[in-house]
Formats: structure tokens, C-alpha cells, sequence
């Protein structure tokens, strides 16, 4: 949800187009994963924890990356994408010590695909050094501005 928000906040340059290829991503892996966790996790745990961090996108969307610039609202949806691998490496180490081949290979093949997306989204910081000026607006300029 915040990825795309982000990207469309952008407008039509390579960050953001990184930051789609991500979102797509998310969306495509999703009901798989969605799958493997209810397994063992309660449906309405699974809502409580969506619940919990769709407000947390809403909130940055309407406050913090309307403040902050674009380049440092960018950096931090990175952080965010940091924290999702870590998470998989995590839960992958959870799956071998459980004996999970079903989820170590989600897993894996998550990761397959992921890293190379992240690492293009990294790869992309050198847009906001290459416009400085559109790096420095705050999130709000950004969406306002025409494209």
C-alpha cells in the first residue's frame, strides 16, 4: 500500500519505478504467504497485525511524508524494505529449525526475487544527488507539482 502511494508521489522516474516493481512483487507473493501463516497463525491475528500496520501507513502518508523530503521519505520506505528481509532471513532460520520445507521454500525463492528488487530501489538514491531540487521538497511539493 505505502509503495505504490510512494512511487505515485514520485511521478514517472526510475525510484519510483523501482519502488512499483516492489509493491508488485509484495502483491504477487501475498496470498502465498497469506497461506503458509495460517497455517499457524490465527485469522484474526493476521487482521489485528494488518490493522495495526495499515495505520501506521496511513499515518506516515498523511503526516511524516508530507513534511519530510522526498529523498528521506524514499530512504525510509528502504529501511522498510530492509526490515523484510530481515524478517524472511528470520523466518527462514524458524522454518529449517522447524522442519518446514514448505515455508524455507517460500522462503527462498521470496528472497530470490526480492533481493534484486531492494538492490535496485538502493541503486536508485543516485536519481535524488543527479535533482537535488526535487530531492529537498517536501513530500507535499512533490504531490502537488506538476509533472
Amino acid at each position: 500500500m505505502h509503495t505504490g502511494r510512494e512511487a505515485r508521489r514520485l511521478g514517472d522516474v526510475p525510484p519510483a519505478r523501482a519502488l512499483f516493481a516492489l509493491g508488485e512483487h509484495a502483491r504477487f507473493e501475498r496470498p502465498r504467504f497469506d497461506k503458509l501463516a495460517c497455517r499457524r497463525q490465527p485469522e484474526r491475528g493476521l487482521k489485528i497485525a494488518r490493522f495495526i500496520g495499515e495505520m501506521f501507513s496511513i499515518v506516515r502518508n498523511l503526516i511524516a511524508d508530507r513534511i519530510i523530503d522526498t529523498e528521506r521519505s524514499f530512504r525510509g520506505t528502504l529501511l522498510g524494505f530492509r526490515h523484510g528481509v530481515d524478517i524472511t532471513r528470520l523466518l527462514r532460520e524458524v522454518a529449517i529449525r522447524m522442519g518446514d520445507a514448505e515455508l524455507l521454500a517460500f522462503c527462498d525463492s521470496w528472497m530470490e526475487r526480492r533481493l534484486p528488487l531492494v538492490h535496485d530501489a538502493e541503486r536508485q538514491l543516485a536519481w535524488f544527488a543527479e535533482v537535488p531540487k526535487r530531492a529537498l521538497q517536501s513530500g507535499m511539493h512533490a504531490a502537488l507539482a506538476p509533472r
